[in-house]
């Protein structure tokens, strides 16, 4: 029996989503559940456990919510997002979005200059900010400083975490602006033509149409920076490797001590397996409680 045109349609659709869910399921699904039944051993690159690994049932998991390392590293995870993708890059990103809306020369001059750190890997951006951060006379924000009569800093370890939210603020902040300003350009500008032929300001215009029109846009950045924040490894582990103390240990470089440092691969794949949790929390709030369509 021949097949209907819808239905040959929606053949189509699913065949062009194959390769999609084909890559999905090679590179994010089977390493998910690889991950959790690894966690459910003693798996580990040194001792007997490296030759023969036993299963360990919840053990890891119990050891973990017992390790105040582990709490550390959450809750550095969490102030780290807080105050580099939902505060630092959303504020300065939305700032940028809605100046470079209105008429100004050079506008292609600063879209480039903000768009340039994303375009520089995670590694590179370490490497240039430990430049920056150099403690002695010869760093260059020790430089810049001293010009104000500030005395030199180890900027990297006086205010280790603070350093770093700085760092991946300014790299995100390329990414919340362009999303932003898609947003802004969907707003029609007939709504703003008639606020302002009733008399409205430009706070009253902000407040009480480009915010609330703004909001499934805002949130889907919200959505997309803190998940993305939340996984970050390479930006830290290049300029602090957790340090001093533990006081930039965030859960990717304790994945990485625990998995490679100490040579425990069980449990290391246990604390990956909750930061996945976690992140899939996280997302599931933002859409429940803020009812956006993503």
């Amino acid at each position: 029996m021949a097949m209907s045109f819808e239905r040959k349609r929606q053949l189509g659709y699913r065949m062009m989503m194959a390769p999609a869910l084909i890559l999905m399921g090679a590179f994010i699904v089977f390493p998910a559940f690889y991950a959790f039944s690894l966690s459910l051993t003693n798996d580990a690159l040194l001792g007997f456990a490296a030759k023969e690994s036993s299963f360990v049932g919840l053990r890891n998991f119990s050891r973990l919510f017992s390790d105040p390392l582990f709490w550390n590293s959450l809750k550095v995870t969490l102030i780290f997002v807080i105050g580099s993708a939902v505060i630092g890059q959303f504020v300065l990103g939305f700032a940028a979005a809605v100046c470079l809306q209105r008429d100004i020369k050079y506008k292609s001059i600063f879209n480039a200059i903000i768009c340039l750190p994303n375009a520089v890997p995670e590694m590179v951006v370490g490497f240039l900010w430990i430049s920056m951060y150099a403690s002695g006379d010869y760093g260059t924000l020790n430089r810049i400083v001293a010009w104000f009569g500030v005395d030199p800093q180890q900027w990297l370890y006086t205010f280790p975490l603070f350093s770093i939210i700085i760092v991946n603020t300014w790299r995100g902040i390329a990414f919340s602006m362009i999303l932003l300003t898609s947003g802004l350009a969907s707003i029609p500008k007939d709504i703003y033509e008639a606020a302002r032929v009733d008399g409205a300001t430009d706070k009253q215009i902000f407040m009480r149409i480009t915010l609330p029109m703004m909001m499934p846009t805002i949130f889907l950045y919200m959505f997309v920076s803190t998940v993305t924040t939340f996984a970050i490894f390479g930006l830290v582990y290049t300029l602090s490797r957790g340090g001093p103390a533990n006081s930039t240990e965030i859960l990717g470089i304790y994945i990485y001590n625990q998995s490679f440092t100490s040579f425990q691969l069980g449990y290391g794949a246990a604390v990956a397996v909750v930061s996945l949790v976690v992140s899939m929390l996280i997302g599931f709030l933002y859409v429940r409680a803020l009812k956006v369509e993503v």
